[in-house]
């Protein structure tokens, strides 16, 4: 057993797979507001993000935001921000996340050119380092670190 094996397996951590796409992407299921999307597993992305699209679908409350969203191929768009959303990823959960939303269609007409699935959004660095996260490329999986009790 490897010592990242041994680590996660003492912490308190909880596996959840990752789809590795056709473009490359590593897809996660996730919950936001009770409601399950699929989404991008994004280091880069500062913010996790959902397409304004979707705002109705996952119950999201809006405001204009002065954030700027830029990403594949895209810049400067206008976005809104929604506040204090419950986001779920198996086991780990936050129930006061901040997201950002905005036009995904050039992401999604990308992975649909190259026989991908559209996605929901993309879950960034925001929850990525809220969770302590340990990503397994090998093994497809991202650990989550859970909030003791």
């Amino acid at each position: 057993m490897s010592k990242l094996s041994k680590f996660i397996k003492k912490s308190n951590y909880t596996s959840i797979p990752l789809q590795l796409t056709h473009t490359n992407h590593l897809e996660i299921k996730a919950k936001i507001n009770g409601v399950t999307g699929i989404f991008i597993l994004d280091t880069g992305a500062s913010n996790t993000c959902v397409g304004l699209d979707r705002v109705e679908y996952f119950k999201l409350v809006t405001k204009p935001s002065k954030i700027k969203a830029a990403g594949a191929g895209a810049t400067d768009m206008d976005t809104l921000v929604s506040k204090k959303n419950s986001i779920k990823i198996k086991k780990w959960k936050n129930k006061k996340m901040k997201i950002v939303l905005f036009d995904l269609t050039h992401v999604n007409q990308a992975l649909e050119a190259h026989q991908g699935k559209r996605v929901d959004g993309i879950i960034g660095a925001d929850v990525l380092n809220e969770a302590n996260a340990i990503i397994d490329y090998k093994n497809k999986a991202v650990y989550l670190g859970l909030k003791k009790s």
